[in-house]
């Protein structure tokens, strides 16, 4: 009982908001969606009182475009949610990925008016006594920040990232939201489970989250200057930790060619097919040595310094990989190459979390297609592309979930792909990841990793032996005194309590209303005043009463196709 009135406490908390995500999904046609999932906040007469009909010429296009336009009409959480999820292949359509990335980030930049307290908030100084010069102007503006190019006081050039102002107010309400919707058309729509709604979500909220706290991006940039602080083809911003806060960033401007303006005139210095092999070197090196990656290598995050020096900017969104997911790809790799199903299904069971049963048999044949596709040839041949487009169709078919940091290194791939393309024609980047590979492959199978794992798996056993008789004889003593305990954790069993505990609810609304009916009855019966053209006035009022719960439990029955 508590729980359902935390659960209705939710709901109307924002009610406005609610209305106007409704309003927004009856407009492109959403309505069943609404009402089937429990959202509908106004019930049964909600759409015809308040929203507003899909239109013909709406319903003619596709659910896929009908979605794209109702988060873009929804604001900038939810673009920015579309924005992240046209990355996830694995967990969506291929054809809403599609829509999705049609996305614009395109809003209003806020007045100089709001950023400037917002500024002298957040540094604890005013503009003027931080800042040489400030042109109130911004560079860039986009849904959650806008950036602007000031100097220091010192006169050095600095780009300043600073939060739109109740941004995280918005998303952190728009979330709250799209949890509970997504919960209700899990729950109330059964095929839509294989959508994995709610997952979506969940990986929204953390990849959102990263992103507004700008400390976490200043840690990026730090780490990521210690990892190539010897390396010579590759720049990166000087972070001004003295003047970033959770919601201002303040870094070195930096002067460079993007590599989607290689045609314009002057950049005849710069080498097209270095700059291609270096940026890829670079991206490689941070995955498969440093375990930490930028996630994000598109052509407005790249620049490109005199003398091919590379220089990757905004390091919001970054990908990790651990030594055991290393091991992991590492054993998947080798088991590719000597044509060893087992080993990689091994593997993938170990990295990947699963969404239903798992048919060996169809995982191992489909591994082998696989293996017999691409591995056959040498590493450099393979379109990494391809690979991955069939590895995204692979895993849901499967019932297996490609974690987010292994699903951010593919798509960290592509991009360079990508990347690499657009400089030079004949780029491919499976030939710049095969030297990669054989130095996992050799670091993997080398004699000290051997013994080193020995001697940890040594002291682990002596660990055991050393505790085991204590345990033994701590468990003997509970038998004993018939003081062990064992928890059994059933699942599946919530949706029949809730189903039994609906019932009972429906039966004691029933009992009352009848009690209700025989009590206003009596009441009638007995003349009890007070009266209105002879008949008493309180049994009146029992039959109103009644009459309104029992249209109340009708309109539930039928709204969820009960009868």
């Amino acid at each position: 009982m508590i729980q359902r009135i935390v659960v209705i406490g939710k709901t109307y908390r924002h009610t406005h908001r609610y209305l106007e995500i409704i309003k927004i999904l009856t407009k492109y046609g959403f309505y069943d969606l609404v009402a089937a999932s429990g959202f509908d906040i106004l019930g049964f007469l909600g759409r015809k009182l308040v929203y507003k009909k899909a239109g013909d010429s709406i319903l003619s296009l596709s659910r896929w475009e009908r979605i794209r336009m109702v988060l873009e009409e929804l604001g900038p959480a939810f673009i920015k949610f579309g924005q992240i999820m046209s990355t996830r292949g694995d967990l969506i359509p291929s054809e809403l990925v599609n829509e999705l990335k049609k996305l614009q980030d395109s809003v209003s930049p806020f007045s100089w008016e709001v950023t400037a307290p917002l500024l002298e908030k957040e540094l604890g100084k005013p503009v003027s006594e931080t800042f040489k010069n400030f042109p109130p102007i911004p560079v860039a503006a986009a849904s959650i920040a806008q950036v602007y190019k000031a100097t220091l006081m010192d006169g050095k050039e600095v780009a300043v990232k600073v939060q739109r102002p109740g941004i995280k107010r918005i998303i952190d309400t728009d979330l709250e939201i799209m949890f509970h919707f997504a919960k209700g058309v899990e729950k109330h729509i059964p095929e839509m489970k294989s959508y994995n709604i709610v997952d979506i979500v969940e990986e929204f909220d953390r990849s959102i989250h990263k992103e507004l706290n700008f400390l976490i991006e200043a840690s990026s940039i730090e780490q990521f200057t210690n990892n190539f602080r010897e390396d010579t083809t590759v720049y990166i911003p000087q972070c001004h930790r003295d003047y970033c806060t959770n919601k201002v960033l303040t870094m070195e401007y930096i002067n460079g060619t993007k590599i989607s303006d290689f045609e314009a005139d002057g950049q005849e210095l710069l080498d097209r097919k270095t700059i291609a092999q270096r940026g890829a070197e670079l991206e490689l090196k941070q995955i498969f040595e440093f375990g930490f990656f930028h996630a994000d290598p598109h052509p407005g995050n790249i620049l490109v310094l005199p003398e091919n020096i590379i220089c990757f900017l905004d390091f919001g969104m970054m990908g990790t990989l651990t030594s055991k997911t290393k091991e992991l790809i590492t054993s998947m790799v080798v088991g590719a190459i000597n044509n060893d199903p087992d080993r990689i299904i091994r593997s993938l069971l170990k990295i990947c979390e699963t969404s239903g049963e798992i048919k060996m048999q169809k995982l191992e044949l489909q591994i082998t297609e696989l293996i017999n596709l691409y591995f056959h040839q040498k590493l450099e041949n393979v379109y990494l592309p391809d690979l991955f487009n069939d590895f995204v169709e692979f895993f849901p078919q499967n019932n297996l979930k490609i974690p987010s940091d292994l699903y951010s290194l593919g798509r960290a791939l592509l991009l360079l792909q990508s990347d690499g393309e657009m400089l030079d024609p004949d780029f491919n980047i499976s030939k710049q990841i095969e030297p990669f590979f054989k130095k996992l492959i050799k670091r993997r199978f080398r004699s000290q990793k051997y013994f080193n794992d020995l001697m940890i798996s040594s002291e682990e056993l002596l660990l055991l032996a050393k505790d085991l008789p204590y345990e033994i004889r701590e468990i003997i003593d509970k038998l004993k005194n018939g003081a062990l305990k064992i928890n059994i954790e059933h699942k599946g069993i919530e949706p029949l309590i809730n189903k039994h505990e609906q019932i009972s609810n429906r039966i004691t609304i029933a009992i009352i209303l009848a009690s209700i009916t025989v009590g206003s009855s009596l009441v009638i019966l007995a003349n009890v005043p007070p009266a209105w053209n002879g008949i008493s006035l309180i049994g009146l009022l029992g039959f109103l009463a009644a009459t309104i719960i029992g249209l109340w439990l009708l309109i539930s029955i039928f709204r969820h196709g009960k009868l």
